[in-house]
């Protein structure tokens, strides 16, 4: 089965990428993975403040990536999987994307504010010619019904 991979984070736009790969997904017979990455401790010296802070991470992922699930379910048919990764988000989408055969299409919101697309759809769409699978960026500001009505 065909996967499209989202990354959760908490940006606005995340939304939207979120929105357009269930009913991809829903669409054609394809299923859907939601990336979250924490990014690395600054401090590794506190061990035990950093596995507490992991904790609640996932803890936090958990719950965001729940909402996600139940729409997706509920409205779309599809069961999102999650996956929880520890490190630099660009290294870790390209990772996960190498480990996973199923992954087809990585789908991205882009930000609508004047600093730009966001970093993963910078970095990303400029070695897009590299890339193991499609990017498909979608735009942060684009309707639920126009988003219906390209899916």
């Amino acid at each position: 089965m065909r996967k499209f991979l989202v990354v959760l984070d908490d940006t606005r736009e995340c939304l939207n990428a979120m929105r357009f790969a269930a009913m991809r997904a829903a669409h054609t017979g394809g299923g859907v993975a939601i990336l979250s990455v924490i990014p690395p401790e600054e401090y590794q010296h506190w061990i035990g403040v950093a596995e507490i802070m992991r904790a609640e991470a996932r803890e936090q992922i958990e719950a965001h990536f729940e909402v996600f699930a139940k729409w997706m379910r509920d409205r779309q048919g599809v069961d999102p999987e999650l996956v929880i990764r520890e490190g630099e988000p660009l290294n870790e989408i390209l990772n996960l994307i190498k480990e996973d055969p199923e992954i087809g299409v990585l789908v991205l919101g882009a930000g609508t504010d004047k600093a730009g697309p966001g970093p993963l759809v910078t970095q990303l769409s400029r070695n897009s010619g590299s890339l193991p699978c499609p990017l498909t960026i979608v735009p942060g500001d684009m309707s639920k019904e126009r988003l219906e009505a390209i899916t």
